[in-house]
Parts: structure tokens; C-alpha cells; sequence
């Protein structure tokens, strides 16, 4: 390019130079498999196997085989044809059980998106159905129309309430909460429904929240999103931001008295579609009881 009289401007002079010379084109090849990299790893999903130890999971619910899915934000960088995968793949792990925890949805306007997910959704296979919470995310943009996402694709929700699974006599919980970053979660009313005795599992969508869950001595395990380790934690420096309520216990597991926290990377992106040293992961879990 060049300035009125045919001539190159100074700047782009210099970033012609630069493009041309071997230092830039390696620092340009460079940014070039970086940026193809962490394009590529947004869509590079893991699935990561998980065993919890629950100190009241009855033997009935021994090996009982649940599957962990977060953070789909259709749209925001998350396609019909890449959720379609996602779907086929938590498929494949035949689970009793699928839990997700949030963010089905990115921003505004959100209508040409929820056709698409209940599309996929509806397809989502366990013995024992699905159970859900809402993200932020979802409340951010329209959660009544989230909530109807769900009931037309037979996904039960379980904010501030709890579903029961039964094997015989023995029972385990499947609790969950509302939306904490907008404050929505309402643990007395959870507590108040919820038997006092029994395995409770607690779905949430921000992993901090563990340190209400846990005060309250309820329940054996919580299951998160929200974090997305980060998206983008660049090996040797680590997690640049992470957003509100996701701080304390941004990935992975934690042990917090006799609750178990564990923080799942999600699938989808926001802002830009990128990640680096963050994959996206469907959970897959086996519950173990102690009476074995």
C-alpha cells in the first residue's frame, strides 16, 4: 500500500521490511502456527475419565457411570456440526447418567441458536435421562427461553431442587442450583426439599460456590463449569484471567472436607474462538461406593 504519491508511509515501510526479511517471516510463521494451533485445540475435545469415592453412595449405585458436559455456548464459536460430534461422542460412553451444568447459550439474540440445540440435545442418550442447571450466561441472555429449551428436549432441570434416581431402596440425589453469579441459587429452598439422609450430588455452575456447598455438610460431590481452565493458558505461563466465582477452584478436582469439587473445562469458547492449554472436556464419571 502507499501514500497519495505512490510512496510507502513510514509504518508500512517497516512492516513491509519486517514481512520481508527472515526475522519477520519467522516471527509471522510463528503467529501464524500459534493462531492455527489454538484454533485447532478449541475444537481438539478430551475426554477425561474420573472416579469419585462417595463416602454415602449406597452399593447399589457402585460404578454407577455419569458423563459431565459444560459451557456449550452455541454460537460463540460452537457450530451445529461441532455440537452434533459432542453429542455423538457422549453418546458412545453410554452413561446412567448426563449432567450439564450451564451456559447453554452465549449473548443476544439467542432464538436462531435454540433450534439447533434442541436439535442435538434431544438426542443426548443415558439410561437415567439427563439433569441440567443454567449458567450464567443463560441468564444473561433469556432463561425462560433456556428453561423451555430444556423441557422440549425431555432434559430435567434441577435448579434449587433435586431429582432422586432409585435402584431398589437405595436412592442417589442429583441436586442442583441456580445460577450464583446472578443470584439465583437458593440452597435453603434446595435443603428444605432435599432428604437429609443419602449420596446428594450437587450440580453448579460456578466452581467457587463449593465453599457454600461443602459448609453445609450435604453433599458428596459438586460439579462445575464456568472457567473453561482459563481458554487460554499458555504451557510454561499458565491461566491468564479467569472470570468471578471460578477463582478458587478453576480446574480439575479439589477435596473439600468430605465434598468433592470438580471443575470441568467446558466445551464451547467466548469472545473469540481460542484455546490454549485449555482443551475442551466431556467429563466422563464413575462412582464409587465405600460399602463395597
Amino acid at each position: 500500500m502507499t501514500s497519495g504519491d505512490g510512496c510507502m508511509t513510514p509504518t508500512k515501510n517497516i512492516w513491509f521490511k519486517l514481512g520481508t526479511s527472515s526475522l519477520g517471516m519467522a516471527l509471522l510463521h510463528s503467529l501464524s502456527t500459534t493462531l492455527s494451533f489454538a484454533w485447532d485445540e478449541a475444537d481438539n475435545i478430551e475426554i477425561v475419565p474420573q472416579r469419585f469415592r462417595l463416602p454415602r453412595l449406597p452399593r447399589a449405585f457402585h460404578h454407577y457411570h455419569m458423563v459431565q458436559i459444560s459451557d456449550i455456548h452455541m454460537g460463540s464459536g460452537m457450530t451445529p456440526e461441532r455440537f452434533a460430534h459432542i453429542v455423538d461422542l457422549v453418546n458412545a460412553q453410554q452413561p446412567d447418567l448426563i449432567v450439564i451444568t450451564g451456559d447453554f447459550v452465549t449473548t443476544q439474540p439467542i432464538d436462531i441458536h435454540l433450534p439447533v440445540l434442541q436439535q442435538h440435545l434431544s438426542r443426548l442418550r443415558a439410561h437415567d435421562g439427563v439433569v441440567a442447571v443454567l449458567g450464567n450466561h443463560d441468564h444473561h441472555c433469556d432463561p425462560a427461553a433456556v428453561r423451555r429449551l430444556l423441557a422440549q428436549s425431555n432434559i430435567i432441570e434441577v435448579g434449587n431442587t433435586h431429582h432422586t434416581l432409585w435402584r431398589g431402596a437405595d436412592q442417589l440425589h442429583i441436586a442442583g442450583v441456580d445460577d450464583h453469579y446472578f443470584g439465583q441459587d437458593r440452597m435453603e429452598d434446595l435443603l428444605e426439599t432435599l432428604p437429609e439422609e443419602g449420596c446428594a450430588v450437587l450440580l453448579a455452575h460456578e466452581p467457587d460456590y463449593a465453599d457454600i456447598s461443602a459448609a453445609t455438610g450435604r453433599f458428596d460431590l459438586q460439579l462445575s463449569g464456568h472457567s473453561h481452565a482459563g481458554q487460554i493458558a499458555p504451557p510454561g505461563i499458565g491461566i491468564l484471567y479467569l472470570p468471578k466465582l471460578c477463582r478458587k477452584y478453576p480446574v480439575g478436582r479439589y477435596q473439600l472436607g468430605r465434598m468433592i469439587q470438580y471443575t470441568n473445562r467446558g466445551l464451547g469458547t467466548v469472545i473469540i474462538k481460542v484455546r490454549i492449554g485449555a482443551r475442551p472436556e466431556i467429563t466422563t464419571i464413575m462412582l464409587e461406593s465405600p460399602h463395597i
